[in-house]
């Protein structure tokens, strides 16, 4: 039996959040966040980024390394809601279960996929909503660079922070209620996660390793200790197989690249240089105040210190699709190729990056390369050498340092990335890729014959595949809230309100006019 098909995209739900009062979006392949400065937009992006982490590594949670049949693999913590629950019995239906799946070699890539006995599902449910609330609080301070969790409620005091991630998927009896998981941030700088999984709605496992773990007709052989251990061993499989099918794409990667990434592609090096000088005297030197970076930065950071070393591909169609992404960004926009150079020296084994302007037999250090070039550097290497179709690109603000054609070219290379799979966050104030990011949207509704002699024609996006957000300033309460913008087909654009600072400029023009006439 097959998983069932997506209702909808994964919807993200806020309240009471940073500046921001309430918000409730759907993460779809290609999602933007427009708005003035200081509504949100980034706090938003940041917490999406968080639950990817969490998510990620979700079921990685509750496991721990143990040997079991003479080999490493994880096992369950002591969890107190699976031991009450591993009885012989349960032991034993849990191997027959195991034992009568389809052999995963008769299907391609050794996979399989089908629902959970209800013995089996109800025993995992609760193991969902038991992460320690303690973790999920340092995931969101060190995301977000902070002390504490409570600066991160809007009228502390008063209120909570919340925010909840939902799954619809399609159910038999037709019911849309979702797979939920909420995380609550109060005044008093305390946060609990919770997770709501019905029982109503059968859970849906993918993979394969459970299949080949347990040796068949070994039951009666092995000890009880090693039974247990083994359970433990498949229940935390299963947990690992199901994620993917509670949240969707929150259980891939996230990667951040944050608006002053430039600044940091320039200045790595001798960032990296300060934190090593610093961990080798801090014996010495008396103790001082350091500045907080926070973790997207933190992450990209690092990334760029590890860039290239070990490629984290799926598939070897993955790393092609991503590195034809790169090579198409530069050759559109950049004319010439970005790369990424390391030290022979093993004391600095950390890179540099060079740009090769088309023509050129000598590369440039990338500080001496256009701020143009300097902007999409990162989105290049990351194209290249980390993200894979399923990941989730966010991005803050590309447009900057972009002429308004290039900020056109780029809208069309983030939709490539988009219709190979990579998921793409983006927060923008550019009113240029809002427009031609309506007209790929428009392009999908032409026959593929009509779109061939248009430019970005290969590039359409169907309308359910793109969401663009408004970001808008509040009075009552004070603060913003988040509504999606339609697109207009009369006007031909998702409408961000560029219009009225265009009209507000206008009528000042004419009234500076009217005065002249006047004198």
């Amino acid at each position: 039996m097959s998983v069932p098909s997506d209702k909808g995209s994964l919807e993200l739900e806020v309240a009471n959040f940073g500046p921001i009062v309430e918000a409730k979006i759907d993460l779809r392949p290609f999602t933007l966040f427009v708005g003035p400065s200081n509504t949100g937009k980034s706090y938003l992006a940041i917490l999406i980024y968080t639950l990817h982490r969490l998510f990620s590594g979700y079921s990685g949670r509750f496991l721990h390394q143990r040997s079991v049949f003479g080999r490493q693999h994880f096992r369950l913590w002591e969890h107190d809601l699976v031991n009450q629950n591993i009885s012989d019995d349960f032991i034993k239906y849990l191997f027959d279960w195991v034992w009568n799946l389809p052999s995963g070699a008769e299907k391609p890539e050794n996979e399989f996929s089908g629902p959970l006995p209800n013995h089996i599902a109800t025993m995992i449910r609760p193991i969902f909503g038991s992460v320690s609330n303690s973790f999920v609080e340092s995931e969101i301070t060190r995301c977000f660079g902070l002390q504490s969790t409570s600066s991160l409620v809007r009228n502390p005091g008063k209120t909570e922070a919340k925010a909840i991630l939902r799954r619809y998927v399609e159910s038999g009896n037709g019911k849309e209620n979702p797979f939920a998981f909420g995380i609550d941030i109060s005044p008093r700088d305390t946060v609990e996660f919770s997770a709501s999984i019905p029982e109503g709605k059968p859970l849906y496992h993918t993979g394969s390793d459970i299949v080949h773990w347990i040796p068949e007709g070994r039951y009666e052989e092995i000890s009880k200790e090693e039974r247990i251990g083994a359970a433990h061993y498949v229940i935390g499989e299963i947990l690992n197989s199901v994620t993917p099918y509670l949240v969707d794409h929150a259980s891939l990667p996230a990667h951040y690249l944050p608006a002053d990434r430039t600044g940091v592609m320039h200045a790595h090096r001798v960032v990296v240089g300060a934190l090593v000088e610093r961990a080798a005297s801090a014996g010495i030197l008396p103790a001082s105040p350091m500045p907080m970076l926070s973790g997207v930065l933190a992450d990209f950071l690092e990334q760029l210190i590890a860039l290239g070393e070990a490629p984290r591909r799926r598939t070897r169609v993955a790393g092609e699709q991503s590195g034809t992404l790169a090579t198409l960004l530069e050759k559109s926009i950049l004319g010439g190729a970005v790369r990424r150079e390391r030290s022979e020296e093993p004391q600095a084994s950390y890179p540099s990056f060079s740009f090769y302007p088309q023509g050129w037999k000598e590369s440039l250090p990338l500080m001496r390369a256009s701020s143009m070039v300097s902007e999409l550097a990162p989105v290049v290497l990351y194209l290249r050498y980390v993200v894979q179709p399923g990941d989730v690109l966010i991005i803050e603000e590309p447009e900057s340092h972009l002429h308004p054609a290039m900020q056109v070219e780029f809208t069309r290379v983030l939709a490539a990335a988009a219709r190979s799979g990579i998921r793409i966050i983006m927060t923008t104030h550019s009113e240029w890729i809002l427009e031609e990011l309506a007209n790929l949207v428009r392009l999908s509704t032409l026959p593929v014959a009509k779109r061939k002699t248009i430019d970005g024609g290969a590039h359409a996006l169907a309308a359910r595949e793109v969401g663009a957000w408004l970001f808008r300033r509040k009075n009552r309460p004070k603060g913003s809230v988040v509504q999606e913008i339609p697109l207009d087909p009369e006007s031909g654009g998702f409408d961000a309100k560029f219009g009225d600072v265009a009209a507000a400029l206008h009528n000042r023009w004419a009234e500076i006019s009217s005065r002249m006439e006047e004198s």
